[in-house]
């Protein structure tokens, strides 16, 4: 251990050379060994590397960029509080996601979003207070030349920062619903429709998302969803069953009017998740179910449907 720790020391103070090609060795071998070598990544982070990787973002070289980017990637995975008590890292990472030209770069600093924010609950307010982060994420997945796993990057750290639930609002105000409602509806790519789907069932929870999802059209994108002729998959359909529940739990009378009204319409396909879907697709199908039934009392028939009230209702999990 001892000899990986003055590996890294030797390493990370090349960092500070002036010379760039010695920077640039000393960044490809810290991006390998923090990528090969999990023993390594704490050791590379006590001596200091973050600083120095963070002011990287900043540099012209993409070939540097992606290096440095690669790198604290691979730390976050278990050196995450380095990361986040370094002053200016988020506004590194907000950089090079606005500015650096390597979609690499944009992909790793998105990854590495994701890795802090579904890890630690604490960082995601944190993260979620930096408008500037919220807003270049939602400029990748409503830009047409993106490439898919740029936008695959961003969802998920979109879907990281809506599982705390003030930062719903926030992103709602950024316009999220509209541009996530417009994704789906212009994707037929399952795996990008399948996370949009799942952000858009977190941000439906909050009382602001009613109003937006009303104008985007997205109760009704939604409910296209559930319809046996879209042909999605199981994990878009108990996604989309998802963001309806919430909108019904968090959009006053409004939204659990309009989710009334979508689910009488898609029922059959509601009422298939409930003993086709898996266990917590079926559990918030057979509420959603409950409530369609509900307000609608004789008009519509229900085929063999049970409401299994033991079933473990997950807030944050689609």
């Amino acid at each position: 251990m001892e000899v990986k720790r003055r590996t890294a020391r030797n390493l990370v103070s090349k960092l500070s050379s002036v010379s760039e090609q010695t920077r640039t060795d000393a960044l490809c071998e810290l991006r390998l060994i923090s990528k090969h070598d999990p023993d390594s990544r704490p050791l590379i982070a006590d001596a200091g590397a973050v600083p120095y990787l963070s002011e990287t973002l900043y540099g012209s070289s993409p070939t540097i960029q992606e290096n440095a980017a690669a790198t604290l990637l691979n730390l976050s995975i278990s050196s995450r509080a380095s990361l986040m008590s370094t002053r200016g890292f988020l506004d590194a990472l907000s950089h090079a996601l606005s500015n650096s030209p390597s979609p690499t770069v944009v992909q790793s600093c998105a990854a590495t979003l994701y890795s802090l924010l579904i890890a630690e609950d604490t960082y995601r307010p944190i993260i979620g207070s930096k408008r500037d982060i919220l807003y270049t994420l939602l400029s990748i997945i409503t830009d047409n030349n993106a490439p898919p796993r740029s936008i695959k990057d961003a969802l998920k750290a979109l879907f990281g920062v809506a599982l705390y639930p003030l930062n719903r609002a926030s992103l709602v105000g950024l316009g999220a619903v509209p541009a996530l409602v417009s994704l789906i509806v212009r994707d037929a790519r399952t795996g990008i429709v399948e996370d949009a789907t799942a952000v858009l069932a977190q941000i439906a929870g909050c009382e602001e998302s009613e109003e937006a999802m009303r104008k985007a059209g997205g109760v009704r994108v939604l409910g296209d969803l559930l319809d046996d002729g879209t042909g999605a998959s199981e994990r878009i359909r108990e996604n989309a069953v998802a963001a309806l529940l919430n909108l019904a739990r968090c959009g006053g009378e409004k939204g659990r009017k309009e989710v009334k009204e979508m689910g009488a319409k898609v029922i059959e396909g509601i009422t298939d998740l409930t003993k086709n879907g898996s266990t917590k697709g079926k559990a918030k199908a057979a509420e959603l179910l409950k409530i369609v039934v509900d307000g609608y009392g004789n008009q519509i028939e229900v085929r063999d449907f049970r409401l299994n009230t033991s079933s473990d209702f997950m807030n944050h999990s689609i």
